[in-house]
């Protein structure tokens, strides 16, 4: 019996970057090998265990059959004659699939440690075409690396062209795809996770909303990059630059979706896209079972960002009703996510990335204005019911016009 660290420790080692998890590969051994030194048993799928004293996990080596189509259609076939290549092979690109022994060795089968420095992202073998979640798992990783220079080899793109052709991309299950979403959203370059899926046709498959928006113009004087499906990149590249939070980016990826629909005869003018937005971005996120945390930012994102940018223009009335829809009062931080989405799609604009963005303090200082109206002042002074309601808008309306003075914004 010998254990082997595998996979990602293994490749962050070689680069110089913070192992994060530890996995290990075990050959030459049985399930009651393992059992018998402690070893606590996880999964059904195939035969893992966590260590007892350390809890990383331990998975006999093992092959895969394919059996169906999508995630779930492999047969597991795990032996103590099973081989420690043979191990590897099964793994999704060359430098995931390289082992260390406990010396220190670097066991590399595969050229794992060529393409790390030529900076390739490239399959193993043509097993890869097995599982279409390694397409995910390949735009994530591009996210990731992408700062490095790393790139999808051709002969990797080309084979996941052919498994979307082939339907493969259609059999995935809607959380292992937000699951792999949620994760590239965290990455440092998360645009790249949505231009690879749209390099082998998987964007149009699994996000047909996004894809919608590539091809759709915009006004050249507010949009130089004029392209929505661009713009939306751009958004995504700034709201990284503004917050790492994967709720504000998702929002920052949902704002413009009704941009896709906009009929032809008024474009390049996408008047009352974002009640559309919204409505599309409530069926993205139903469809993929995605939290109501991030769906519910995304949708009032997609619903109010127009309103946040015409800050200068609103009448109080109007700034109010913005903030009970949003649920400021209750939920300010959520609101916070909300201005930040804001401010990524007015930078994520050809040469507007610099530009100021006073609208949020704005709405930062209207808001704290209005929450300044104490609704116990309103009890004290005899209001009951209904009237209670009608004093507090009116009083908050009030502040927020006084704001406004200041300010010199507003239509009042």
């Amino acid at each position: 019996m010998q254990y082997w660290l595998v996979g990602g420790a293994v490749r962050d080692c070689l680069l110089g970057l913070p192992v994060q998890d530890r996995d290990w590969v075990v050959t030459g051994a049985t399930p009651d090998d393992l059992l018998e030194q402690g070893f606590k048993p996880v999964g059904n799928d195939f035969p893992v265990f966590l260590h007892p004293q350390s809890g990383e996990e331990y998975a006999l080596a093992r092959t895969e059959r394919k059996t169906a189509k999508g995630y779930h259609g492999f047969q597991i076939y795990a032996d103590p004659q099973v081989t420690l290549e043979e191990d590897l092979a099964r793994r999704d690109l060359t430098i995931n699939a390289m082992a260390q022994d406990a010396s220190g060795a670097v066991i590399d089968p595969y050229g794992g440690r060529a393409d790390l420095q030529q900076q390739w992202l490239r399959h193993v073998s043509p097993a890869f075409s097995e599982d279409p979640v390694r397409i995910l798992r390949v735009a994530r990783f591009a996210a990731r690396f992408a700062p490095l220079g790393f790139q999808v080899a051709a002969e990797t793109q080309q084979l996941m062209r052919d498994m979307v052709a082939a339907g493969e991309v259609d059999a995935l299950v809607p959380e292992r795809v937000w699951q792999e979403t949620l994760r590239a959203l965290s990455e440092q370059q998360p645009a790249r996770f949505f231009e690879v899926l749209r390099d082998c046709g998987a964007l149009g498959v699994l996000f047909p909303e996004i894809e919608r928006l590539f091809g759709v113009p915009q006004p050249a004087q507010y949009h130089p990059e004029i392209d929505c499906g661009i713009h939306t990149l751009l958004v995504l590249q700034q709201v990284v630059l503004l917050s790492e939070s994967p709720e504000v980016r998702f929002a920052a990826v949902c704002h413009d979706l009704g941009k896709g629909l906009t009929p032809a005869e008024i474009l390049p003018s996408h008047h009352g896209h974002e009640a559309l937005s919204k409505t599309l971005t409530t069926a993205l996120c139903e469809r993929l079972k995605v939290p109501a945390r991030f769906r519910e930012l995304a949708e009032h994102v997609a619903a109010y960002h127009g309103y946040i940018h015409k800050a200068r223009e609103l009448r109080a009335a109007t700034v109010l009703k913005v903030l009970e829809a949003t649920d400021a009062f209750r939920k300010p931080a959520r609101f916070e996510c909300l201005l930040l989405a804001c401010e990524a799609d007015a930078r994520g604009r050809t040469g507007f990335e610099a530009r100021a963005y006073p609208q949020a303090d704005w709405f930062r200082q209207m808001l704290a204005a209005s929450q300044q109206v104490d609704v116990q002042a309103v009890i004290r002074e005899g209001f009951q019911g209904e009237q209670i309601r009608a004093k507090l808008h009116q009083r908050r309306v009030t502040a927020i016009r006084q704001i406004q003075q200041h300010l010199d914004i507003g239509s009042n």
